[in-house]
Order: structure tokens, then C-alpha cells, then sequence
């Protein structure tokens, strides 16, 4: 059997990298790159236009968010030789949904996302402080997890009572391509709605125009605003979310498939990218777990020490898709708003399903838990701080209560 680490090592030794490259590997990045960006981007606009966002701004954040983690992917497989993925943070993304009523502007939302980012670095380069964010119970954050999904979920039934018409094909096609193989489903889904959108409502008579307006990629700058509340509820619980939901489950993949990178370096390379790209739009770019098992696996090739051409590929591929976003941007803001959530939604269902097991299938934390759960999809925004971070809190000191009990016993 191959000991990835040590045949990674004698292969950097001794072999030309382009040497490394196989179709296997190539095969693999593109699929994990296409199914990376069309599963979720629904998702990321979603959030950007929450938080404040104008349509040239969202662009602009999906845009370097695209670019960055494509930059991000490609330096650390090259350094690292394995297949480390890189992403954004799509649960960041559902946060600004369910929070962005705690923000008066898209301003506000770029100085939570530079925090957010600054301790992203701090958490990679001073363990104690990532350790101190992988220490929160499992079953916490899942439940704040879960509840910032939950209204996001929520959305394709409410677009089935909404335009059944339009939304009944959505669902009806992510279920039957989720039958066959769920990476494609969300992606299929928006195949068969945006035709049927245009069909139904038309195009604006300047399409064309606006096609080819978007060939080009705008990149907008936003000047930041450090606001306090701003801070508290959503830098803060971006900062979690991405490290329990995204970083930590990224390098648990990585040591699962048998590649023991250390993770402060990895979290500080995608910290700095995010700082990099945030005051353009991006909330937030982190470890993959998805896309990431993907090109650990053998599909990428059967010898381990060659799957790091995997993510170099899909970075090159993320490169090219973020050149062109604006085209995928033009084409959902012909789909209707509520139709654009429902898309969310199905993309964040596994998510959603998965957080929920986890946070209430241990007893003795479940009605903490279920507290941390409750509060965070509530919608409540107490002295101007969302939701998520007071389930957090809350839940947090049921938690630490009900333990302190039962040592005593």
C-alpha cells in the first residue's frame, strides 16, 4: 500500500512536476471546478445582494472571490504537492442572508469580512486560537450551522407557492439528477430553469447588449466601514462558521485520504486571500471538503502522489470561471428573486440535513443544542447582533452549565 506523505516526498525528489500531470488528474479538477462554482454561486449572490450589495458589486464579489481561490488552490498544491482544495464559504454566504438585517450597508458587511479574514490569519498562525475555535462542541456548531441554513432551505416550498409553474421543473430536476449523481443536481436544475424563465418571461430588448458587457470582468472596489454590531454578527460568526464548517472538515479530509499537511499554514493561506479579495466584494475564501474528496480520491489518479495536479487544475479552471462570471450573473438576474433562493436552498439541503443530525444526535447536548439552533434561524437581531452569534453564546453557556453539572455528580 502507498504511504501518500512519503511517496509525495520521493516523487518531489526526484520527478519534474509536469511529469505528475496525468488526464486522470485533469478529468478530476475540471469536474471538481464546475461542479464547485455552479452548486453554489446561486448561493454567494444570494448573500452579497443581502448584504447590501448592488448587482455590479455582487459581481465584483464573485468575481476575485472565484479568482482568489483559484490563486489560493494552485500555490498551495504546488507547495504542499497534495490535492488541497480551496473554496469560499458558502455557509458564510447563508449567514449574510439570515443576518443582514443587523447591516445598514454593503460597507458595513466588507469591514465584518476584513475581520473576519484578520482572524482567519490569526487562527492559522496562533494555534491556541484555532484550537480554541475547533474546542466549540461539535453539536453547537452544527445547531448555529443548521439554523443560519434553515430559512435558506426554506425556500423552494416557498417558490412552489410563489410560481408552482416555474418552480415545480427546479425541484422536480434536482431530485431526479440527485437520484444519479448529487454533484450535478443543483447544476441541472439551473439547465433547465433559466430556459424556462426566458421562455416564459422573456429577455430584455438590450440583452446583447449586456451580454457582451459581461464578457468583461469589473472588479469594484468598496471602502470598508468597521462597525461594531456590524462586527459582533456577522465577522465574528463568519469567522466561526467558516472554521468549523469549512477548515476544519477540509483538513480532516485531507488526513482521512492519508495527506497530513499542517493546517495553520493552509488556514493562513486562505486567510490572506480572503483579506486580499474581501474589499472587493468577497466574503470569504477557505479549505474545501466537497470538492477537496474529490480529488483526493483515485479518480485522480492511483498513485496519491500525483492528485495534487487535481487542484492545480481546478484553480487554472476557477481562473477561467472567474473571468467569465459575469456572464453566469447576467443570466440569474433574468431568474426571478424568489426562484434565485430556491436554488440556494437545494444547494444548501445536504448542508442543512447533515448540520441538523449532528447537532441533535448527542442526548446529553441536544437541548443546548436545540437552544443554539433556535436563536440563530430565529431572524433576531437583539441590540443590533444577529442571531447566530447569540445562539453561540447561549447555547454555549447552557452547554458549559450542564456540564459543570454532571462533573459534580
Amino acid at each position: 500500500m502507498i504511504d501518500p506523505p512519503a511517496e509525495a516526498e520521493k516523487t518531489a525528489t526526484h520527478t519534474p512536476r509536469i511529469h505528475d500531470l496525468s488526464p486522470q488528474a485533469i478529468g478530476t479538477g475540471l469536474l471538481a471546478a464546475i461542479v464547485g462554482f455552479t452548486s453554489s454561486f446561486a448561493v454567494i449572490l444570494q448573500g452579497l445582494r443581502a448584504a447590501g450589495a448592488n448587482e455590479a458589486e455582487a459581481t465584483s464579489g464573485l468575481i476575485v472571490l472565484t479568482i482568489g481561490m483559484g490563486v489560493s488552490g494552485i500555490l498551495l498544491a504546488l507547495k504542499y504537492r497534495m490535492p488541497i482544495g480551496v473554496a469560499w464559504s458558502t455557509p458564510g454566504a447563508a449567514l449574510l442572508v439570515v443576518s443582514a438585517n443587523t447591516l445598514n450597508s454593503v460597507n458595513e458587511a466588507v469591514g465584518a469580512f476584513i475581520v473576519s479574514s484578520l482572524l482567519l490569519i490569526i487562527a492559522g498562525w496562533f494555534r491556541p486560537l484555532g484550537r480554541l475555535i475547533e474546542a466549540i462542541p461539535t453539536s453547537l456548531a452544527n445547531a448555529m450551522l443548521a439554523g443560519v441554513l434553515l430559512s435558506l432551505c426554506m425556500a423552494p416550498i416557498h417558490a412552489l407557492a410563489a410560481d408552482a409553474w416555474l418552480a415545480a421543473p427546479l425541484i422536480l430536476t434536482w431530485w431526479l439528477v440527485g437520484r444519479i449523481n448529487r454533484y450535478f443536481a443543483v447544476p441541472a436544475a439551473l439547465l433547465v430553469l433559466v430556459p424556462i424563465v426566458i421562455w416564459t418571461l422573456g429577455v430584455p430588448a438590450d440583452f446583447g447588449e449586456q451580454f457582451k458587457a459581461s464578457l468583461i470582468p469589473h472588479i469594484i472596489w468598496i471602502q470598508p466601514v468597521f462597525e461594531p454590531q456590524a462586527l459582533i454578527s456577522i465577522g465574528i460568526p463568519l469567522f466561526v462558521v467558516t472554521m468549523a464548517s469549512q477548515n476544519v472538515p477540509g483538513v480532516a479530509v485531507l488526513r482521512a485520504s492519508g495527506f497530513n499537511p499542517k493546517a495553520g499554514p493552509l488556514i493562513m493561506n486562505t486567510g490572506v486571500f480572503s483579506l486580499l479579495t474581501a474589499p472587493f466584494g468577497a466574503h470569504g475564501i477557505n479549505l474545501a471538503a466537497i470538492t477537496a474528496a474529490m480529488m483526493c480520491s483515485p479518480d485522480a489518479h492511483e498513485n496519491p502522489a500525483r492528485r495534487y495536479w487535481a487542484a492545480v487544475v481546478a484553480g487554472i479552471a476557477y481562473l477561467i470561471l472567474g473571468l467569465t462570471a459575469g456572464v453566469a450573473v447576467l443570466l440569474i438576474t433574468l431568474v426571478p428573486s424568489i426562484l434565485i433562493e430556491a436554488i440556494a436552498g437545494l444547494a444548501l439541503l445536504g448542508s442543512f440535513s447533515a448540520a441538523i443530525y449532528a447537532a441533535l444526535s448527542d442526548v446529553d447536548q441536544r437541548e443546548s443544542a436545540a437552544i443554539t439552533f433556535l436563536f440563530a434561524g430565529s431572524g433576531l437581531a437583539f441590540m443590533g447582533v444577529g442571531g447566530a452569534f447569540w445562539g453561540l453564546l447561549v447555547g454555549g453557556l447552557m452547554y458549559f452549565f450542564a456540564q459543570s453539572r454532571r462533573h459534580k455528580k
